[in-house]
Order: C-alpha cells, then structure tokens, then sequence
C-alpha cells in the first residue's frame, strides 16, 4: 500500500493542454495511489494537443464551479500553448491556483503553463523554469527563470518541455510527500 493512498491531486487544464504533460504526470501520480482529478472550466471533455495535431479527449472530472483549493493536497498544470493562454484570463481559474500557494500546497507547472502562474501573481521572486518562450514573461514578472531540467522553489515545481517529464514528475511525487510547505506563498 502505498504512503500517499487518500491524497488528492487536482490537474487544472482545458482544450489545447500537451497531450504528454497532462497523462504522464496524471500515470505518474496513480501508480503512487494517488487519486487524480481533471479539473475545467466547463464539464464534458477536454481535446489534447498532440505536438503537432489535435489529440484524444480527456473526460473533465470536475468542473472549476464544483472545487475548491481545500478539496486537494497539490495542483499540476499541464502546458501547451492554448491551454495556458486561456485559463490565464479565467479568473475562476486564477483563483484557484492562488489559494494553492496560500494554503502552502505543492504545485507543478510544465512548458507554457506558468502563463498562468504570472496572471497568478505567484511568481514574483520565485525561482522556476518553463519552455524558453516565455523565460523573458516570468523575468518581467519578477521570477528568476533557470534553464534547468527540473526547479523545485518550496514546492513550486516546475520544467520546460515533455523531454523533461521524467525528472518532473518524479520531483513533483517527492513534493506531494513532503505536504504542505510554510515558505510557499501567493
């Protein structure tokens, strides 16, 4: 049995999330015993972006209207690059991550998604990393932005490309087992 049996992980995301960031963390974190909820803005199905196409649909477990922070014991962010680009306006959305970091839970973020984190306002001072596109974003917001495989900043982790997964989920599974942290903050 597994010591992170009863935790709850909610993965934020909607139409155009990286197809590989948002199932190898959702695999990753199931065979921990952990149990995994798509959260979105609207109930139905979410569509994947595949690289370079359109890819399968995901089913939405649970919309933003029917979840709170307290609900979870962390939040994954997959990236892509619709995906982020629209939750980054839905304020819903914003509010949900916030009370992560205030509540001092573990979050991850891959590729695009601290897009989100910076309309957030949880970035300023921070040290992470993202796909290199949007490094100059994050400085502007404030963050320290690293070229690093994985950063893990009190429980903000965060990596930049699907090549990055391993080392990702891993960190991200190690965070979950450390609980909350005081020095993670909105």
């Amino acid at each position: 049995m597994s010591e992170l049996k009863g935790t709850k992980v909610a993965i934020l995301a909607t139409n155009g999330f990286e197809e590989s960031e948002l199932s190898s963390p959702k695999k990753a974190l199931e065979a921990q015993s952990i149990e995994v909820h798509v959260i979105a803005p609207e109930s139905g199905n979410i569509t994947a972006w595949a690289e370079t196409d359109w890819g399968q649909k995901y089913p939405v477990d649970k919309t933003l209207d029917e979840v709170n922070a307290d609900d979870y014991d962390a939040l994954m962010l997959p990236g892509g690059h619709f995906n982020p680009d629209t939750l980054r306006t839905d304020e819903k959305a914003l509010s949900f991550v916030r009370d992560f970091f205030k509540a001092g839970k573990p979050v991850g973020a891959i590729c695009h998604a601290p897009w989100i984190l910076i309309n957030a306002e949880v970035v300023d001072g921070r040290r992470l990393t993202s796909v290199p596109t949007i490094a100059q974003d994050l400085k502007n917001a404030g963050a320290h932005w690293e070229d690093s495989e994985v950063v893990c900043d009190s429980a903000l982790v965060t990596s930049r490309t699907p090549k990055d997964l391993n080392a990702f989920n891993n960190k991200l599974i190690e965070e979950i087992k450390e609980g909350r942290h005081r020095k993670q903050h909105a």
